[in-house]
């Protein structure tokens, strides 16, 4: 993905790694390969169940504002999350979706990846890690960073402890998106 600037949402219900999400990608986009960055989030009130989104945007130059209206890259991590914040991804943009939880949109005139991040995860035995699929997804699609830079950000983010099943996780949902492309 040839862009100066490009801005991504992660969208579902907390207790899904949104946020986390956000930050490993924007971590490994600026430390690895020199992008600016600005990430922001919302949450509800509830810490876990209650919609969640974040937005980073990347840059090769300076980012003097954080507020975007339209996004080129939405992640749905949940429905109602999706449907909420779909109408502010921009035309030709490009949407990766959990198969499982989220309705493919009726919309023709964008790209769409949807992809069992849950069953990956739970089929590795730890279903929070689905948000580390899309990343690995994610990483593909774009190309922004490397995969060894995506487990860099990986690496900085997350507990040793869960370290090892969150880069596999990722290493899985690569492994989805090049299925999808040879196929």
């Amino acid at each position: 993905m040839e862009k100066d600037r490009i801005a991504i949402q992660i969208c579902g219900f907390g207790g899904q790694g949104v946020i986390l999400a956000s930050v490993i990608f924007g971590t490994a986009a600026v430390t690895q390969k020199g992008y600016y960055a600005v990430q922001t989030q919302s949450f509800g009130s509830e810490t876990r169940g209650g919609e969640c989104q974040a937005e980073l945007v990347l840059s090769k130059n300076k980012i003097y504002s954080p507020i975007v209206n339209k996004v080129d890259i939405l992640v749905g991590m949940s429905d109602a999350a999706f449907r909420r914040y779909l109408p502010r991804l921009n035309n030709n943009g490009i949407s990766l979706i959990d198969a499982d939880l989220v309705k493919e949109p009726a919309r023709k005139d964008i790209k769409m990846y949807p992809i069992p991040a849950n069953r990956i995860a739970k089929e590795l035995g730890f279903g929070l890690s689905a948000n580390m699929v899309f990343l690995g997804a994610l990483q593909v699609i774009t190309g922004i960073i490397s995969e060894s830079d995506l487990y860099f950000g990986i690496e900085q983010n997350v507990s040793p402890r869960v370290l090892q099943i969150n880069t596999e996780a990722a290493k899985k949902g690569r492994d989805f998106i090049k299925s999808m492309e040879q196929a």
